[in-house]
């Protein structure tokens, strides 16, 4: 048959084949809202950016994000309150999105993280005003190569780059995935929609833009061989199952094989594949809750990133990768629990141990921070080892915990300025609390939650993942990670020693006085370290109801 002919052919079957009987996806929108929501409102902010004049597009930007970030947070707790956490937990989206209750207790928590995060990113009152305009963390022209002619000009016209606003919507979008996915293939999706937004928001600083570009080149760089490593293990795990689902593969992983795909005959069931694949696919989400030893990219990110970004990344995206990792392990990897815990056993010791020891020899805060993230990364993996039911809903409390805290210290960072800007150098914090008091007080009290000491949410949260961990018959690493908290101690009194005990510089920096938003994020910040801390029965039995995933 010639080619025009087979052409003519599949045209004729085409048009005698009505259009009515395609099959249309089955999407339960109603389930998929809190994402549906998010994706909208950032599709919304990019419309604002293109037909918006540009003096209102903040206040507008603003508006669109506060009210999508509620609204979704609305709709996430309507689905909770109609037991989708619990009785009637499912697989949404054809299979591709788990609805139950950790993925709606980790949606919550980044949205509530987001919210308040949204707050410092929209903060305009901690500089002088420049040529009359107030101005926030972020370049006044994005494009505009740093101390060019372009830049002055941009400043002097009073421009702000108000695309953060939908960049931070379409990183939350997938956050909100990226533990509820359910195959594969939405797991590496939700990953890149997290990720990119995140690349370009760390280059974004209004000072110190050469060390901000530099590092968004790193992170974006060795997120890139983060992706690469998920992706190369995907590929393997379907050699392996022939099926992105995550029932498939576990399955296949138990010895349940079902139906051979004749072109993966020859792979399917091989145990070199699924091991090699399963390590390689934790190895990228390793890379994104910044464990050992792919935490590099960490002190530096943190250090040059625009502070209300690194805040809400170090929170918000340590809880989306978190999340992710439970589900592999607990539904996808189950079968394989004696393979993988001796392996994430030896990660989380050197996590907990490098990132303590580590972080003493810092002088800059952030960087001291960064390394604080890195051993809290391997305080919560104690939870993830556990493989109990008290092992998830210890996480899923520490990580709401620890994001308040993080979003709250990374808040205050910005209040103490010198002349260059935010003044992260530990020397110049000393005699903070005379300068300052409320200021040095309320960053001691997230200090006190980051070293775990009793009434702080910190405290609360790793009693839980220890008690799970011991519980789990993991009590070497519960050991391990009690002498990694009291050394991490050392470090969080020396600076509150340095705050309230040193005497201040002549020269020192000043506390900026904020605007309602920031004051509200770490108000929030405050209040729910204080309050997981002091009665934190609710919270761990809200975690321990929503610890159940659907399978």
């Amino acid at each position: 048959m010639s080619t025009a002919a087979a052409v003519h052919s599949l045209w004729t079957t085409a048009a005698a084949d009505p259009i009515s009987k395609i099959d249309a996806p089955k999407i339960e929108y109603g389930q998929l809202a809190p994402t549906l929501i998010v994706v909208g409102a950032a599709v919304v902010g990019i419309l604002v950016e293109a037909f918006v004049p540009r003096k209102s597009r903040y206040y507008v930007q603003m508006f669109v994000s506060v009210v999508a970030l509620s609204a979704a947070f609305a709709a996430v707790v309507a689905l909770a309150a109609n037991g989708y956490a619990t009785t009637k937990a499912g697989i949404a989206a054809m299979g591709a999105v788990a609805v139950d209750g950790p993925a709606l207790f980790l949606q919550g928590t980044i949205l509530l993280t987001a919210l308040v995060g949204l707050f410092t990113f929209a903060e305009r009152r901690l500089d002088p005003e420049a040529h009359g305009n107030r101005v926030d963390s972020f370049a006044a022209q994005a494009a505009a190569v740093p101390g060019s002619d372009g830049e002055k000009r941009a400043v002097k016209a009073g421009f702000t780059t108000t695309e953060v606003f939908p960049l931070l919507l379409f990183a939350v979008a997938g956050m909100l995935v990226f533990p509820a996915a359910n195959d594969l293939l939405t797991l590496f999706v939700a990953l890149e929609v997290l990720s990119l937004p995140l690349y370009l928001l760390c280059a974004l600083a209004r000072r110190k833009r050469l060390m901000s570009q530099e590092a968004a080149v790193k992170y974006f760089l060795l997120g890139a061989f983060a992706s690469a490593f998920l992706l190369f293990g995907i590929a393997l795990l379907y050699g392996y199952a022939g099926s992105m689902s995550y029932a498939t593969i576990a399955q296949v992983v138990e010895g349940n094989v079902g139906e051979v795909t004749p072109a993966l005959a020859d792979t399917m069931g091989n145990d070199a594949l699924l091991l090699i694949g399963s390590a390689l696919l934790v190895m990228g989400l390793l890379f994104k809750v910044g464990a050992v030893p792919f935490h590099m990219w960490t002190p530096d990110v943190y250090q040059g990133a625009p502070t209300p970004v690194t805040g809400f990344m170090a929170a918000a995206t340590k809880v989306a990768a978190f999340g992710a990792l439970l589900r592999i392990l607990y539904v996808v990897l189950p079968g394989l629990r004696w393979d993988w815990r001796p392996v994430m056993w030896a990660v989380a010791i050197v996590t907990m141990v490098i990132g303590a020891i580590v972080a003493i020899t810092q002088t800059d805060i952030k960087r001291l921070l960064a390394y604080s993230a890195i051993s809290h990364a391997g305080f919560i993996l104690a939870g993830v080892i556990a493989a109990t039911p008290s092992g998830i809903s210890s996480v899923l409390f520490y990580l709401a915990a620890y994001s308040f805290v993080t979003v709250g210290a990374f808040a205050v960072v910005t209040l103490v300025r010198d002349a260059g800007g935010e003044a992260t150098h530990l020397s110049k914090w000393a005699g903070l609390g005379r300068r300052s008091p409320l200021v040095a007080a309320v960053f001691a009290i997230f200090l006190l939650a980051f070293a775990g000491i009793p009434l702080t949410s910190g405290f609360a949260g790793k009693f839980a993942v220890f008690k799970a961990a011991a519980e789990g018959g993991a009590a070497p690493l519960v050991v391990v990670g009690v002498i990694a908290s009291a050394i991490a101690a050392f470090f969080y009194i020396r600076v509150i020693v340095l705050m309230f005990f040193s005497e201040p510089r002549p020269e020192g920096p000043t506390v900026a006085v904020p605007s309602p938003l920031t004051m509200t994020a770490i108000g929030v910040g405050v209040a729910v370290t204080v309050v997981l801390g002091v009665a934190p029965q609710y919270f761990l039995e809200l975690a321990g109801d929503a610890g159940v995933f659907v399978r």
